[in-house]
């Protein structure tokens, strides 16, 4: 599969990156690469494979639920950097 510059421009638009054209350049030819190596993968004969989830047989050890105690309200927000109300504040992020 060869990767063009319309389809990284459309990957930077989905991901809401903006690049300029030596960078766009630079990551076109980084995708390019990790896209020839899965299809390298493709390749190889995997009759008689069976697929994995894990890598090991090791099994969750996982520790016994047990209810404890809570904090209140007004201790969790004492040390924030910003409240409203009962509630934490944060900055916004999203711009579009």
């Amino acid at each position: 599969m060869e990767l063009n510059k319309e389809m990284v421009t459309k990957l930077a638009t989905l991901a809401r990156l903006d690049f300029n054209t030596e960078e766009a350049e630079s990551i076109r030819k980084d995708l390019q690469q990790m896209i020839s190596f899965v299809e390298k993968l493709n390749e190889i004969d995997t009759t008689g494979v069976e697929p994995l989830t894990h890598i090991s047989h090791t099994e969750n050890s996982l520790r016994e639920d047990v209810v404890n105690g809570s904090v209140d309200n007004a201790t969790a927000l004492k040390n924030a950097p910003a409240t409203l109300n009962e509630f934490f504040t944060v900055p916004k992020v999203i711009k579009k």
